[in-house]
């Protein structure tokens, strides 16, 4: 049986940009985040990216930046549990080769049905 990931809430800004009702199959669902300039790989860790459960507790991940793409993974180290809600975090804290920061965070709320 498939699962659905049912977005909740997002940052200002990301309506267009955002996938909704994504199935899998797993509760191991990994965001794909693309930017489009190059990212400072020292900036890509799991303090400035993380996801938290409703309850604010940072969950386990694996990260990972493909420098050539630009697309930074996301990936949970345990399976979500179906029918919680948690927020995917990307904090100012990411940087640009160049050293420029992200103008705002970014707060994806989603949700396992």
């Amino acid at each position: 049986m498939s699962n659905y990931l049912d977005i909740e809430a997002m940052s200002d800004g990301l309506e267009d940009k955002v996938k909704q009702n994504l199935r899998f199959k797993t509760g191991k669902f990994v965001w794909r985040v693309k930017f489009t300039t190059p990212l400072d790989a020292r900036t890509v860790n799991n303090v400035n990216l993380f996801v938290t459960s409703a309850d604010g507790k940072i969950l386990n991940t694996s990260i990972h930046y493909d420098a050539e793409s630009s697309v930074i993974e996301i990936e949970p180290l345990e399976a979500y549990a179906q029918h919680e809600s948690y927020t995917l975090n990307i904090t100012t804290k990411v940087q640009s080769r160049g050293g420029q920061k992200l103008k705002a965070p970014v707060r994806l709320q989603f949700k396992i049905d």
